[in-house]
């Protein structure tokens, strides 16, 4: 212990980093590597299991709302163009007179607009579902000679002149971003654990499912990807690391699911917002952590998330991406493709590809061309390379969310709340002297129900990142917070979105201090 004390943090890694695993669970995505390595694995976190009894393709997830209703629209709409009119192009009006109105796509040339050279518009390529087991050529003759003892007329056959002959079967599960591109006839129950931050518990999808997931796609990572025995995981220790919209019970669950599923010997709970800090080398700032379905804005001082300070907003960047798509569908830009996010998971792959490769923020005009796939059909799979407009709209859904329709999800059951033990504080005592998990009835007195952060649906990413930083109450750390401020997650790395919340910041900071 007094060397774990005093030594460095590199030769530490350097020692035992390649015995420490690090598993980062995300709603869209879990990472997942060895210490001392410098980009872990980053998979689609989702499992495809073969059903006999399912026709098609089916997804486990159990939406509220898959569509926008009228008033969304409305909403919407208003949001754009707020959004155009300090960006400088168009309203949707003058674009667009109305949604329902019947108009044919835009047509035009686009030898103008050269597309980008470093841009992905590669096709997705559908997965391959069948399992091909090879005969052997020994069990081929077995086969034939019980054959002929049976029926001689049928003594030569095809397979008796072959070394090997396959056999064709559905593959029992299939993992990541393969399990999101299999065919829509292929019979496959998709399963995503994890949804908006939380456990994806619903009728469809039971805790015992979800729990069942989570250990096999984290299995097949640990022996498919790091090549990890299962007989060997004695030998290794794992950091798990976890955002702040975990409940208590979710993070236990997990962490059984490490120590007594997986085999890990040692194991320790580490937050996102504190592990972002500190891999930024830093010990005070304020982490605005953009994933895929979720947004968590923590404030951190010297080694210490404070919870109070921590925001949890609905959206994401799936949701810029089919921000993307309702823009483009209102330009009449988008091909007449079929294109469904919501029901077909490659649809959100491609337009993750296109978010990534063509959004930014910036002022006037922002016209790109790209080439867009279609995948109504397994067999052919069309594409039309086309223009798409208003590309700095959708990334500003993050200042303005509601340009973002997010789809909602039915909450866990009241019992999933039961349990009251905050994993990150000391364990509290209840007046009867029962301790964190014991009686049914301390629930309704505790304070922190049923989740640690606080959730707000339609406030942007400046009013949080403002009412987290003020939340700490003291002028001197509120400074050092506005000037210390960490974006991370996939939709950070938007070009134009740092110089656009810093400007809006410093407004928002100059207006608190000097009213």
């Amino acid at each position: 212990q007094d060397y774990l004390k005093t030594v460095v943090p590199s030769q530490l890694l350097a020692e035992r980093g390649s015995n420490l695993v690090v598993i980062n669970p995300g709603s869209m995505n879990v990472r997942m590597g060895f210490a001392s390595q410098d980009v872990p694995f980053n998979i689609p976190h989702c499992i495809a299991r073969h059903k006999n009894d399912a026709p098609k393709l089916s997804v486990r997830d159990q939406r509220l709302n898959c569509r926008a209703g009228s008033t969304h629209n409305a909403e919407r709409e208003r949001a754009y163009d707020i959004i155009a009119s300090m960006l400088k192009i168009p309203f949707l009006g003058e674009v667009s007179p109305s949604e329902n109105q019947p108009l044919p796509p835009k047509m035009g040339r686009l030898d103008g607009l050269s597309a980008q050279q470093n841009k992905d518009d590669s096709i997705l390529t559908w997965t391959d579902v069948m399992d091909k087991s090879i005969k052997t050529s020994t069990s081929i003759e077995r086969s034939v000679n019980s054959d002929a003892d049976e029926d001689p007329s049928q003594s030569t056959s095809d397979d008796g002149n072959k070394p090997n002959s396959e056999e064709n079967k559905y593959k029992e599960m299939i993992f990541g971003e393969d399990a999101l591109k299999i065919p829509h006839s292929a019979p496959y129950c998709l399963g995503r654990p994890i949804r908006r931050g939380h456990f994806n518990i619903s009728q469809n999808y039971s805790l015992h499912q979800v729990l069942e997931d989570l250990r096999t796609i984290w299995n097949w990572m640990l022996t498919e990807k790091l090549h990890i025995n299962p007989k060997d995981r004695h030998l290794y220790s794992a950091i798990l690391v976890l955002g702040e919209t975990f409940d208590n019970r979710e993070m236990k669950e997990m962490l059984s699911i490490v120590l007594c599923d997986l085999g890990f010997s040692t194991a320790v709970v580490h937050q996102e917002a504190l592990a972002a800090a500190f891999g930024n080398g830093l010990s005070t700032a304020c982490v605005v952590n953009i994933g895929a379905q979720v947004t968590q804005v923590v404030c951190v001082e010297d080694g210490v998330a404070l919870p109070h300070t921590a925001l949890a907003l609905p959206y994401g960047g799936d949701d810029i991406s089919r921000c993307l798509l309702w823009v483009q569908q209102r330009h009449r830009t988008w091909p007449n493709f079929k294109t469904d996010p919501m029901k077909k998971p490659i649809d959100m792959l491609m337009l993750n590809k296109i978010k990534e490769g063509y959004s930014q923020i910036r002022s006037g005009s922002y016209d790109a061309v790209s080439v867009v796939h279609s995948y109504e059909h397994e067999k052919s799979v069309g594409h039309q390379k086309t223009r798409l407009s208003a590309l700095s709209v959708p990334p500003m859904g993050l200042l303005y969310p509601r340009l973002l329709i997010p789809e909602e999800f039915p909450p866990p059951p009241r019992p999933w709340f039961q349990d009251c033990d905050d994993m990150l504080e000391d364990t509290w005592q209840t007046n009867d002297g029962l301790s964190g998990n014991g009686g049914l009835g301390a629930w309704d007195s505790y304070q922190m129900l049923p989740t640690r952060v606080k959730k707000f649906d339609n406030i942007g990413l400046v009013e949080a990142i403002v009412s987290s930083v003020l939340s700490t109450g003291r002028v001197d750390l509120q400074r050092k917070l506005f000037c210390s401020i960490q974006l991370v997650g996939g939709a950070a790395s938007t070009t134009g979105l740092a110089p656009v919340l810093e400007q809006r910041l410093i407004v928002a900071f100059f207006w608190h201090y000097l009213r």
